[in-house]
Protein backbone atom coordinates (compact mmCIF):
# COMPACT_ATOMS: atom_id res chain seq x y z
CA UNK A 1 0.00 0.00 0.00
CA UNK A 2 1.61 3.47 -1.22
CA UNK A 3 1.10 7.19 0.49
CA UNK A 4 -1.97 7.90 -1.26
CA UNK A 5 -3.73 4.34 -0.26
CA UNK A 6 -2.99 5.17 2.85
CA UNK A 7 -4.33 8.76 2.75
CA UNK A 8 -7.22 7.84 0.82
CA UNK A 9 -8.23 4.96 3.86
CA UNK A 10 -7.41 7.44 6.58
CA UNK A 11 -9.83 9.80 5.52
CA UNK A 12 -12.65 7.20 5.36
CA UNK A 13 -12.24 5.72 8.35
CA UNK A 14 -12.31 9.42 9.55
CA UNK A 15 -15.89 9.99 7.75
CA UNK A 16 -16.83 6.88 9.07
CA UNK A 17 -16.19 7.29 12.58
CA UNK A 18 -17.88 11.39 12.45
CA UNK A 19 -20.89 9.89 10.38
CA UNK A 20 -21.41 7.12 13.30
CA UNK A 21 -20.84 9.86 16.01
CA UNK A 22 -23.19 12.71 14.59
CA UNK A 23 -26.14 9.82 14.12
CA UNK A 24 -25.47 8.20 17.72
CA UNK A 25 -25.92 11.70 18.75
CA UNK A 26 -29.03 12.71 16.87
CA UNK A 27 -32.13 10.75 18.44
CA UNK A 28 -30.99 13.41 22.19
CA UNK A 29 -33.49 15.95 21.74
CA UNK A 30 -31.84 17.72 24.65
CA UNK A 31 -28.31 17.55 23.47
CA UNK A 32 -26.66 20.94 24.01
CA UNK A 33 -24.74 22.30 21.03
CA UNK A 34 -20.88 22.79 21.42
CA UNK A 35 -20.25 26.24 22.32
CA UNK A 36 -18.73 28.26 18.71
CA UNK A 37 -14.82 28.72 18.71
CA UNK A 38 -13.98 32.34 18.51
CA UNK A 39 -12.86 32.85 14.24
CA UNK A 40 -10.44 36.31 15.61
CA UNK A 41 -13.09 38.77 13.74
CA UNK A 42 -15.36 40.63 17.12
CA UNK A 43 -18.24 41.14 14.95
CA UNK A 44 -18.84 37.46 13.62
CA UNK A 45 -18.20 36.54 16.73
CA UNK A 46 -20.67 38.49 18.49
CA UNK A 47 -22.96 36.94 15.55
CA UNK A 48 -22.05 33.57 16.19
CA UNK A 49 -22.89 33.98 19.95
CA UNK A 50 -26.36 35.21 18.94
CA UNK A 51 -27.05 32.06 16.88
CA UNK A 52 -25.65 30.04 18.93
CA UNK A 53 -28.14 31.43 22.25
CA UNK A 54 -30.96 31.16 20.06
CA UNK A 55 -30.49 27.35 19.11
CA UNK A 56 -29.82 26.59 22.77
CA UNK A 57 -32.98 28.55 23.46
CA UNK A 58 -34.65 26.97 20.88
CA UNK A 59 -33.49 23.78 22.12
CA UNK A 60 -35.19 24.05 25.83
CA UNK A 61 -38.43 25.46 24.73
CA UNK A 62 -38.87 22.18 22.62
CA UNK A 63 -38.04 19.98 25.65
CA UNK A 64 -39.12 21.58 28.26
CA UNK A 65 -42.01 23.86 27.21
CA UNK A 66 -42.66 27.60 27.15
CA UNK A 67 -42.85 29.71 30.43
CA UNK A 68 -46.34 31.51 31.01
CA UNK A 69 -48.33 32.39 34.24
CA UNK A 70 -50.85 30.29 35.60
CA UNK A 71 -53.91 32.64 35.02
CA UNK A 72 -52.86 32.72 30.95
CA UNK A 73 -53.25 29.25 30.25
CA UNK A 74 -55.80 27.96 33.31
CA UNK A 75 -59.65 28.91 35.01
CA UNK A 76 -61.14 28.58 37.86
CA UNK A 77 -63.86 26.46 38.30
CA UNK A 78 -66.91 28.54 39.13
CA UNK A 79 -65.50 31.57 37.41
CA UNK A 80 -67.68 31.37 34.14
CA UNK A 81 -69.71 33.65 31.50
CA UNK A 82 -73.26 33.11 31.86
CA UNK A 83 -74.98 33.30 27.46
CA UNK A 84 -78.12 35.90 27.34
CA UNK A 85 -80.69 36.19 24.30
CA UNK A 86 -84.09 37.81 23.54
CA UNK A 87 -85.64 38.90 21.02
CA UNK A 88 -86.42 42.31 19.97
CA UNK A 89 -87.49 44.99 17.60
CA UNK A 90 -85.25 47.84 16.03
CA UNK A 91 -86.75 51.13 14.50
CA UNK A 92 -85.69 53.55 12.81
CA UNK A 93 -84.82 52.06 9.48
CA UNK A 94 -84.89 53.83 5.83
CA UNK A 95 -86.87 51.39 4.32
CA UNK A 96 -84.57 48.79 4.56
CA UNK A 97 -86.19 46.44 7.26
CA UNK A 98 -88.66 43.65 6.76
CA UNK A 99 -91.10 43.18 4.32
CA UNK A 100 -94.86 41.65 4.65
CA UNK A 101 -93.45 38.44 3.81
CA UNK A 102 -92.20 38.51 7.50
CA UNK A 103 -95.05 38.39 9.31
CA UNK A 104 -93.56 37.41 12.46
CA UNK A 105 -92.13 41.25 12.22
CA UNK A 106 -95.46 42.70 11.87
CA UNK A 107 -96.70 40.77 14.88
CA UNK A 108 -93.90 41.76 17.23
CA UNK A 109 -94.39 45.14 16.16
CA UNK A 110 -97.96 44.86 17.52
CA UNK A 111 -97.12 42.97 20.18
CA UNK A 112 -94.45 45.75 21.61
CA UNK A 113 -97.15 48.52 21.20
CA UNK A 114 -100.11 46.84 22.88
CA UNK A 115 -97.20 46.58 25.50
CA UNK A 116 -96.86 50.16 26.03
CA UNK A 117 -101.03 50.51 25.89
CA UNK A 118 -101.15 51.48 22.12
CA UNK A 119 -103.89 48.88 20.23
CA UNK A 120 -102.75 48.21 16.64
CA UNK A 121 -104.37 45.89 14.28
CA UNK A 122 -101.65 43.54 13.13
CA UNK A 123 -102.61 43.71 9.51
CA UNK A 124 -101.92 47.75 9.18
CA UNK A 125 -98.27 47.55 10.16
CA UNK A 126 -96.34 48.13 7.22
CA UNK A 127 -92.48 47.10 8.89
CA UNK A 128 -90.20 48.71 6.41
CA UNK A 129 -89.52 50.70 8.42
CA UNK A 130 -88.65 48.35 11.15
CA UNK A 131 -86.92 44.64 11.91
CA UNK A 132 -87.31 41.76 13.94
CA UNK A 133 -83.93 40.58 15.79
CA UNK A 134 -82.49 38.09 18.18
CA UNK A 135 -80.26 39.80 20.87
CA UNK A 136 -77.14 38.10 22.03
CA UNK A 137 -74.89 39.42 25.15
CA UNK A 138 -72.20 37.71 27.45
CA UNK A 139 -72.71 38.04 31.41
CA UNK A 140 -69.17 38.51 32.82
CA UNK A 141 -68.64 36.82 36.25
CA UNK A 142 -69.36 39.16 39.05
CA UNK A 143 -71.53 41.22 37.29
CA UNK A 144 -73.32 43.48 39.70
CA UNK A 145 -76.34 45.51 39.51
CA UNK A 146 -76.08 48.90 37.30
CA UNK A 147 -73.38 47.27 35.21
CA UNK A 148 -73.31 47.70 31.18
CA UNK A 149 -72.39 45.09 28.69
CA UNK A 150 -72.06 45.21 24.98
CA UNK A 151 -74.73 43.26 23.04
CA UNK A 152 -74.74 42.03 19.65
CA UNK A 153 -78.22 42.19 17.15
CA UNK A 154 -79.12 39.97 14.20
CA UNK A 155 -81.75 39.92 11.82
CA UNK A 156 -84.28 37.59 11.66
CA UNK A 157 -86.31 38.47 8.79
CA UNK A 158 -85.11 39.62 5.32
CA UNK A 159 -84.52 43.01 6.57
CA UNK A 160 -81.44 44.37 4.08
CA UNK A 161 -79.91 46.50 6.44
CA UNK A 162 -79.82 47.63 10.19
CA UNK A 163 -78.03 50.61 9.54
CA UNK A 164 -79.10 53.63 11.93
CA UNK A 165 -81.87 52.07 13.34
CA UNK A 166 -82.16 51.69 17.03
CA UNK A 167 -82.81 48.34 19.34
CA UNK A 168 -86.20 49.15 21.93
CA UNK A 169 -86.63 47.30 25.40
CA UNK A 170 -85.19 43.95 25.06
CA UNK A 171 -85.62 41.99 28.36
CA UNK A 172 -82.36 39.09 27.97
CA UNK A 173 -83.06 35.67 29.76
CA UNK A 174 -80.52 32.93 30.35
CA UNK A 175 -80.59 29.78 28.83
CA UNK A 176 -83.08 27.13 30.54
CA UNK A 177 -84.59 30.40 32.74
CA UNK A 178 -86.83 32.07 31.22
CA UNK A 179 -88.54 33.61 34.49
CA UNK A 180 -85.64 36.03 35.59
CA UNK A 181 -84.60 39.16 33.50
CA UNK A 182 -80.40 39.29 33.83
CA UNK A 183 -80.48 42.27 31.29
CA UNK A 184 -82.48 44.71 29.55
CA UNK A 185 -81.00 46.38 26.62
CA UNK A 186 -81.93 49.28 24.61
CA UNK A 187 -79.94 51.69 22.08
CA UNK A 188 -78.59 52.98 18.65
CA UNK A 189 -77.19 49.83 16.34
CA UNK A 190 -73.57 50.11 14.90
CA UNK A 191 -72.34 48.29 11.85
CA UNK A 192 -69.18 47.19 11.00
CA UNK A 193 -70.28 47.37 6.89
CA UNK A 194 -71.52 49.85 4.39
CA UNK A 195 -73.06 49.51 1.22
CA UNK A 196 -74.41 51.39 -1.11
CA UNK A 197 -76.72 51.07 -4.62
CA UNK A 198 -77.54 53.08 -7.97
CA UNK A 199 -78.67 52.18 -11.39
CA UNK A 200 -78.82 48.58 -10.41
CA UNK A 201 -75.34 48.58 -9.58
CA UNK A 202 -74.37 47.73 -5.95
CA UNK A 203 -71.72 47.49 -3.77
CA UNK A 204 -71.19 46.40 0.18
CA UNK A 205 -68.22 46.13 2.48
CA UNK A 206 -68.82 43.84 5.46
CA UNK A 207 -72.32 42.75 7.08
CA UNK A 208 -75.22 44.79 7.53
CA UNK A 209 -77.84 42.46 8.79
CA UNK A 210 -75.54 42.31 12.08
CA UNK A 211 -74.51 45.08 14.24
CA UNK A 212 -74.23 45.60 17.96
CA UNK A 213 -74.61 48.12 20.76
CA UNK A 214 -71.71 48.82 22.98
CA UNK A 215 -72.81 49.03 26.46
CA UNK A 216 -76.14 48.80 25.12
CA UNK A 217 -77.65 46.56 28.07
CA UNK A 218 -77.69 46.94 31.96
CA UNK A 219 -77.64 44.11 34.09
CA UNK A 220 -80.33 43.77 36.60
CA UNK A 221 -79.31 40.91 38.14
CA UNK A 222 -75.83 38.96 38.56
CA UNK A 223 -75.62 35.08 37.77
CA UNK A 224 -74.37 33.25 41.25
CA UNK A 225 -70.69 32.53 41.18
CA UNK A 226 -69.51 29.43 43.65
CA UNK A 227 -65.72 29.65 44.01
CA UNK A 228 -65.76 26.65 47.03
CA UNK A 229 -67.04 23.54 46.50
CA UNK A 230 -66.91 21.16 50.06
CA UNK A 231 -64.32 23.43 50.60
CA UNK A 232 -62.08 22.27 47.64
CA UNK A 233 -60.85 24.77 44.97
CA UNK A 234 -60.18 23.07 41.63
CA UNK A 235 -57.73 24.94 38.79
CA UNK A 236 -58.57 23.79 35.28
CA UNK A 237 -56.54 23.95 32.67
CA UNK A 238 -58.15 25.43 29.13
CA UNK A 239 -56.01 22.93 27.23
CA UNK A 240 -55.85 19.46 29.11
CA UNK A 241 -52.46 17.91 29.14
CA UNK A 242 -50.61 15.63 31.92
CA UNK A 243 -47.38 17.19 31.88
CA UNK A 244 -48.42 20.76 32.28
CA UNK A 245 -51.00 19.22 34.72
CA UNK A 246 -48.37 17.83 36.85
CA UNK A 247 -45.91 20.30 36.31
CA UNK A 248 -48.94 22.86 37.97
CA UNK A 249 -49.04 20.46 40.60
CA UNK A 250 -45.84 20.56 41.68
CA UNK A 251 -45.08 24.38 41.59
CA UNK A 252 -48.14 25.08 43.67
CA UNK A 253 -47.18 22.68 46.51
CA UNK A 254 -43.22 24.14 46.00
CA UNK A 255 -44.91 27.80 46.83
CA UNK A 256 -48.04 27.14 49.03
CA UNK A 257 -47.55 23.32 51.07
CA UNK A 258 -50.52 24.19 52.64
CA UNK A 259 -52.68 23.98 49.56
CA UNK A 260 -51.88 20.41 49.32
CA UNK A 261 -52.61 20.49 45.11
CA UNK A 262 -53.30 17.18 43.56
CA UNK A 263 -53.56 16.33 40.23
CA UNK A 264 -56.66 14.56 39.49
CA UNK A 265 -56.25 14.26 35.74
CA UNK A 266 -54.50 16.20 32.53
CA UNK A 267 -57.17 19.09 33.29
CA UNK A 268 -58.30 19.31 36.95
CA UNK A 269 -56.05 20.14 40.04
CA UNK A 270 -57.51 19.82 43.36
CA UNK A 271 -56.66 22.04 46.00
CA UNK A 272 -57.54 23.14 49.99
CA UNK A 273 -58.03 26.36 51.14
CA UNK A 274 -55.85 27.35 53.88
CA UNK A 275 -58.04 28.48 56.87
CA UNK A 276 -56.56 31.97 56.91
CA UNK A 277 -56.68 32.91 53.62
CA UNK A 278 -59.65 33.83 51.79
CA UNK A 279 -60.35 32.75 48.27
CA UNK A 280 -59.44 36.26 46.36
CA UNK A 281 -56.83 36.41 47.95
CA UNK A 282 -55.50 32.74 47.32
CA UNK A 283 -56.78 33.21 43.47
CA UNK A 284 -54.57 35.97 43.09
CA UNK A 285 -51.64 34.44 44.23
CA UNK A 286 -51.80 30.97 42.22
CA UNK A 287 -52.67 33.39 39.00
CA UNK A 288 -48.99 34.78 39.35
CA UNK A 289 -47.28 31.39 39.71
CA UNK A 290 -45.36 30.64 36.98
CA UNK A 291 -44.87 27.66 35.44
CA UNK A 292 -43.51 25.74 31.69
CA UNK A 293 -46.23 24.71 29.70
CA UNK A 294 -45.62 21.64 27.65
CA UNK A 295 -45.70 22.00 24.01
CA UNK A 296 -47.38 19.52 21.86
CA UNK A 297 -46.74 18.06 19.13
CA UNK A 298 -48.85 18.85 16.81
CA UNK A 299 -49.79 20.51 13.15
CA UNK A 300 -53.08 22.20 12.09
CA UNK A 301 -53.76 21.94 8.48
CA UNK A 302 -56.71 23.97 7.07
CA UNK A 303 -57.26 23.11 3.53
CA UNK A 304 -60.03 25.67 2.60
CA UNK A 305 -57.65 28.66 3.22
CA UNK A 306 -54.18 26.67 2.70
CA UNK A 307 -53.19 28.20 6.71
CA UNK A 308 -50.60 25.49 8.39
CA UNK A 309 -49.34 25.50 11.71
CA UNK A 310 -46.89 23.19 13.22
CA UNK A 311 -46.38 22.94 16.69
CA UNK A 312 -42.79 23.84 18.10
CA UNK A 313 -42.07 20.09 19.38
CA UNK A 314 -42.97 18.10 15.74
CA UNK A 315 -40.23 15.52 14.49
CA UNK A 316 -39.59 14.16 11.45
CA UNK A 317 -37.76 10.89 10.99
CA UNK A 318 -35.76 9.64 7.94
CA UNK A 319 -37.13 10.39 4.69
CA UNK A 320 -36.38 11.54 0.98
CA UNK A 321 -39.27 14.30 -0.19
CA UNK A 322 -39.80 14.52 -3.65
CA UNK A 323 -41.61 17.46 -5.27
CA UNK A 324 -42.16 17.63 -9.24
CA UNK A 325 -45.63 18.29 -11.41
CA UNK A 326 -46.82 16.86 -14.19
CA UNK A 327 -48.96 19.59 -16.51
CA UNK A 328 -50.85 18.41 -19.67
CA UNK A 329 -52.07 20.83 -22.00
CA UNK A 330 -54.54 20.03 -25.18
CA UNK A 331 -55.21 22.38 -27.89
CA UNK A 332 -57.59 22.22 -30.55
CA UNK A 333 -57.32 23.68 -34.29
CA UNK A 334 -60.56 23.77 -37.02
CA UNK A 335 -59.07 23.94 -40.33
CA UNK A 336 -61.39 23.50 -44.03
CA UNK A 337 -60.88 20.83 -46.70
CA UNK A 338 -61.70 21.92 -49.75
CA UNK A 339 -62.28 19.42 -52.51
CA UNK A 340 -60.56 19.34 -56.08
CA UNK A 341 -62.17 21.45 -58.51
CA UNK A 342 -65.12 18.88 -60.71
CA UNK A 343 -64.40 15.74 -57.51
CA UNK A 344 -67.92 16.81 -56.80
CA UNK A 345 -66.90 16.28 -53.15
CA UNK A 346 -68.01 18.40 -50.28
CA UNK A 347 -66.38 20.77 -47.86
CA UNK A 348 -65.35 19.41 -44.92
CA UNK A 349 -64.39 21.23 -41.31
CA UNK A 350 -61.74 19.12 -39.46
CA UNK A 351 -60.80 19.84 -36.07
CA UNK A 352 -57.19 18.74 -35.71
CA UNK A 353 -56.17 18.02 -31.53
CA UNK A 354 -52.68 18.28 -30.52
CA UNK A 355 -51.62 17.41 -26.89
CA UNK A 356 -48.76 18.02 -24.88
CA UNK A 357 -47.33 16.17 -21.43
CA UNK A 358 -44.99 18.22 -19.80
CA UNK A 359 -43.30 16.70 -16.35
CA UNK A 360 -40.76 19.43 -14.54
CA UNK A 361 -37.67 18.04 -12.67
CA UNK A 362 -38.50 16.90 -9.41
CA UNK A 363 -36.67 18.37 -6.58
CA UNK A 364 -35.14 16.15 -4.00
CA UNK A 365 -34.67 17.00 -0.35
CA UNK A 366 -33.38 14.65 2.41
CA UNK A 367 -34.66 14.50 5.91
CA UNK A 368 -32.17 13.49 8.73
CA UNK A 369 -33.14 12.06 11.97
CA UNK A 370 -34.62 14.11 14.48
CA UNK A 371 -35.27 17.33 12.16
CA UNK A 372 -37.15 20.15 13.97
CA UNK A 373 -39.60 22.47 12.32
CA UNK A 374 -36.60 25.12 11.74
CA UNK A 375 -35.24 22.85 9.30
CA UNK A 376 -38.68 21.81 7.96
CA UNK A 377 -39.70 25.16 7.12
CA UNK A 378 -36.26 25.40 5.35
CA UNK A 379 -36.67 22.37 3.36
CA UNK A 380 -40.11 23.59 2.24
CA UNK A 381 -38.37 27.24 1.32
CA UNK A 382 -35.64 25.53 -0.39
CA UNK A 383 -38.21 23.66 -2.48
CA UNK A 384 -40.16 26.49 -3.39
CA UNK A 385 -43.96 24.39 -2.53
CA UNK A 386 -47.36 26.21 -2.56
CA UNK A 387 -49.23 25.94 0.23
CA UNK A 388 -51.36 22.82 -1.58
CA UNK A 389 -48.32 21.19 -2.24
CA UNK A 390 -46.85 21.50 1.44
CA UNK A 391 -50.08 20.30 3.29
CA UNK A 392 -49.58 17.35 0.53
CA UNK A 393 -46.45 16.62 1.56
CA UNK A 394 -47.77 16.24 5.31
CA UNK A 395 -50.12 14.32 5.03
CA UNK A 396 -47.95 11.78 2.83
CA UNK A 397 -45.21 12.21 5.57
CA UNK A 398 -47.86 11.36 8.41
CA UNK A 399 -48.86 8.01 6.28
CA UNK A 400 -45.22 7.12 5.68
CA UNK A 401 -44.61 7.41 9.32
CA UNK A 402 -42.04 10.15 9.41
CA UNK A 403 -44.24 12.80 11.10
CA UNK A 404 -43.81 12.62 14.61
CA UNK A 405 -46.89 14.45 15.37
CA UNK A 406 -50.97 14.51 15.66
CA UNK A 407 -52.73 15.48 12.15
CA UNK A 408 -55.26 17.33 12.96
CA UNK A 409 -57.28 18.51 9.48
CA UNK A 410 -59.61 21.11 9.40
Amino acid sequence: MNLKHLRIATFLIGVFLYSGLAFAQAPNQGATPPAPKPSGNKAMDEIEKLRDGRMRQTIKSEVEGVQVRLKDIARFRGVRGNQLMGVGVVFGLAGSGDTRRNTQAARAIANYLRSIGQDVDVNTIEPRNGALVMVTAELPPFSTNGQTIDVTVSSLGDAISLRGGTLLQTELYAIGDKETVYSIAQGSVTLGGFGAAAGGNSTQVGFLTVGRVPGGAIVEKGAPTKLIFDGKMYIELLEADFTTASRVEEAINKLFPAMMAIAENGQTIQLNLPPNMNPISAMAKLEAIKVMEDNAAVVVINERTGSIAIGGNVKIGPVAIASGSISVRISEEVSVSQPNPLSQGTTAIIANQQVQAQESDADIAVVAPNTTVADLARIFQELRLRATDIINILQLLKQQGALKARLVIQ
